[in-house]
């Protein structure tokens, strides 16, 4: 069998980068302070992403750095000194979407493969041979792109292909949207997206001011441009197949329960089908364990070229309950956890452990000390404590909770 597909995960900071690599990334993207499309994300300083690279080529998982905004003039000096600083460092490619930035990638750090970012907006053969004969070793396929068309890219240019399978998506054309920019004077295609395309949009008639009509049938108004999140989880087979080497989750931006959440439902259906070719039907458990994080509803983006899938979604379809992060295992004292809370908890709370492999497990808080060894009730965020569960869990693992969805569109 060919090589098996990498899984791609985002890492907008360390600890989503330890998150990713322990729920089975193969390979994650990250960037730097500047030069990426998301300077919100929290991101690296030099420094530390070369500790990021050392952290993640000692587990032997590849780094892909994004430089895929596009730059001005008063800025190419700038970029060919961050590029040849990378160069220093091996990452395992450049993620790069400017035919500019990537000249200058090919001479300051010419060691380095590059991956054309879905900003070059590559829906062609051609244009894929076109990277090729310049020297990229990746496309990352424009996302408007049907499967059989990706399929011919993949089978016949000569040059990997990269395709999202998760997440959410634009409204605009491979992200190359402007509405950012009028509406907040911040550039979508320099890293500085405020997501109005997530807001909620109301029609005023010019001579009625203060009167606002939705623009849909819907008392909560309407959200005009708001693309469903792709999940491609039931058509792993199809997408294999097609010769897609590298499937990536989108989300730099999102939270580290979301990550675990998604990096482990992929991995564990990626690895079923490598172990039964061609026999992979999606267990309920996958779809149920992405249900439990905030979604747009679900679809299958343009891959099978059905219009439904790609429609605005104009209602609130997140589950009634979702799953709020809670805690992160730090490791073990003796038969105890040691947790790290990000939300409170009680003794006596029911939870979930999510752990690296395998099903969610039903967990009950039934003593709490802080780490002095002093017995406590109530656990509040922020703090580290010690806690008996019914087992002890791995670093990295995750506490939730279920807790009444209180879903919003806006990120």
């Amino acid at each position: 069998m060919d090589k098996k597909v990498e899984l791609l995960a985002p890492v907008g900071n360390r600890e989503k980068l330890e998150i990713a690599i322990h729920y089975g990334a193969d390979a994650v993207y990250l960037a730097g302070k500047d030069f990426s499309l998301r300077n919100f994300s929290g991101n690296f300083t030099l420094d530390e992403m070369e500790r990021a690279l050392d952290y993640a080529h000692e587990r032997s998982v590849k780094v892909y750095v994004a430089c895929n905004a596009f730059a001005r003039n008063h800025e190419l000096e700038a970029i060919r000194e961050y590029l040849e600083s990378l160069a220093r460092f091996a990452p395992d490619a450049l993620i790069i979407a400017d035919p500019g930035v990537f000249a200058i990638a090919r001479q300051s750090a010419p060691h380095v493969d590059i991956h054309v970012s879905t900003q070059a907006n590559v829906t062609s053969r051609a244009s894929a041979e076109f990277w090729k004969s310049m020297g990229a070793s990746r496309v990352i396929v424009a996302r408007e792109l049907p499967l059989d068309e990706i399929r011919e890219i993949a089978l016949h240019s000569g040059i990997e292909v990269e395709s999202f399978v998760h997440g959410a998506m634009c409204i605009s054309y491979s992200g190359r949207c402007l509405l950012s920019a009028f509406m907040a004077n911040r550039d979508s295609n320099r890293g500085q997206c405020c997501h109005p395309c997530r807001w909620k949009y109301q029609v005023v008639e010019e001579l009625r001011p203060g009167q606002y009509y939705p623009v849909a049938e819907d008392d909560r108004g309407s959200y005009i441009f708001n693309s469903r999140d792709l999940c491609m989880l039931e058509h792993m087979p199809d997408l294999i197949e097609a010769g897609i080497c590298s499937f990536k989750i989108e989300g730099r931006m999102k939270g580290i329960n979301y990550l675990a959440s998604v990096v482990k439902t992929y991995r564990e259906a990626i690895d079923a089908y490598y172990d039964n070719p061609g026999t992979l039907a999606a267990k309920p458990g996958w779809m149920e364990e992405l249900s439990r994080i905030s979604s747009r509803k679900y679809c299958t983006g343009f891959y099978f070229g059905d219009p439904r899938e790609v429609q605005p979604n104009y209602e609130n379809t997140s589950p009634d309950t979702i799953h709020r992060f809670a805690g992160k295992i730090l490791g073990a004292r003796g038969d105890l956890c040691v947790l790290e809370v990000r939300n409170k908890i009680h003794v006596g709370d029911a939870v979930e452990m999510l752990p690296r492999r395998g099903p969610a497990m039903a967990e009950t808080v039934q003593e709490l000390w802080d780490m002095a060894g002093q017995a406590q009730d109530l656990a509040q965020n922020n703090t580290t404590v010690l806690v008996r569960f019914s087992r002890t869990y791995a670093p990295n693992d995750l506490l939730r909770m279920a807790t009444e969805s209180s879903y919003q569109y806006r990120e």
